[in-house]
């Protein structure tokens, strides 16, 4: 059956407010990206949690075009109306309607997500794919909740630098483990004991049921609470620039003296100031930068 779908304009905080009403009111769903994307005016926007107007703080879409997916143009007329007033907003933000054919949405996603190349001997998988190497190393890993899709640069970046540092044989920590690519990436290419760490519950839980699926065994992924004081060989963490600074001298001491750290998630124009906060035992140093994210890595030094 086709649905409708009604565009609007707005400021980022009129997107979020109208967003949240509008799904509240029974709207399928609410997309949110750049109205100025592809044009003169664009600009590249990094996000991640705090205020605004921080030395790090990048800053947002100038304006925000959100698109809602309603049932049918009744329902659509129904709640746009009272959604854009309760919020506030003037009715011109409304910019069109358009019907949308039904479709079989599970597979025009999977469309999106092909197998990812790492390296000459390392992929990402999505179930739905044939390797494209079978002789090469596969991770089977399908986008979901759980960040780490391989996807993502820094992802890809830590994966790279995992496949030319490991020789096997080593114990690995995947800080921030996600969906935990990285811990059954380290095992894979043969680390000895991996070990993942996540804030979300979610995280671990998938991360746990990743490393089944691919035939990792021994792997361990809990909370921040139900960790242990272990250190290891090599730690990586793939989170963001304010947690990789509030979580220098726990990582550091993550590491065995003389064993290897790798940060990412941040931005080439971070690496420098985030270094600073690890020079007191580690010596790090940009390593690889990729659409503008780069990775750290180096050695605990004491």
């Amino acid at each position: 059956m086709p649905l409708t779908a009604v565009t609007f304009e707005l400021t980022p905080e009129q997107a979020d407010l109208l967003g949240d009403a509008l799904l509240e009111a029974g709207a399928l769903a609410v997309d949110v990206g750049d109205a100025l994307a592809g044009t003169p005016e664009e600009q590249a926007v990094f996000d991640e949690p705090g205020e605004w107007n921080e030395p790090l703080r990048p800053i947002r879409w100038q304006r925000a075009r959100l698109a809602a997916l309603f049932e049918d143009a009744a329902q659509a007329e129904a709640l746009v109306g009272p959604a854009l007033g309760g919020c506030g907003i003037d009715p011109s933000a409304r910019r069109d309607a358009r019907t949308v054919e039904d479709a079989d949405w599970v597979a025009l996603t999977q469309r999106e997500f092909e197998p990812i190349p790492i390296t000459d001997r390392l992929w990402i998988v999505p179930t739905w794919h044939q390797p494209p190497d079978p002789t090469a190393i596969n991770l089977v890993i399908d986008p979901g909740r759980a960040f780490g899709s391989g996807s993502h640069p820094t992802t890809r970046l830590c994966l790279e630098w995992l496949a030319s540092t490991l020789s096997g044989g080593e114990t690995v920590l995947d800080y921030g483990c996600g969906s935990g690519v990285l811990a059954i990436g380290a095992a894979r290419l043969g680390a000895a004991r991996v070990s993942g760490i996540d804030i979300d519950p979610e995280a671990v839980t998938t991360a746990s049921a990743n490393a089944t699926a691919n035939g990792v065994e021994g792997a361990s992924f809990c909370l921040p609470d139900d960790a242990d004081d272990a250190v290891y060989d090599v730690v990586v963490a793939n989170i963001l620039a304010r947690p990789l600074m509030a979580l220098a001298p726990l990582l550091a001491a993550r590491v065995r003296p003389g064993g290897r750290i790798a940060l990412a998630g941040l931005l080439d124009s971070q690496a420098e100031q985030i270094a600073e906060f690890y020079a007191p035992g580690c010596r790090l140093e940009t390593v690889r930068v990729l659409d503008g994210w780069a990775l750290l890595a180096g050695v605990r030094t004491g």
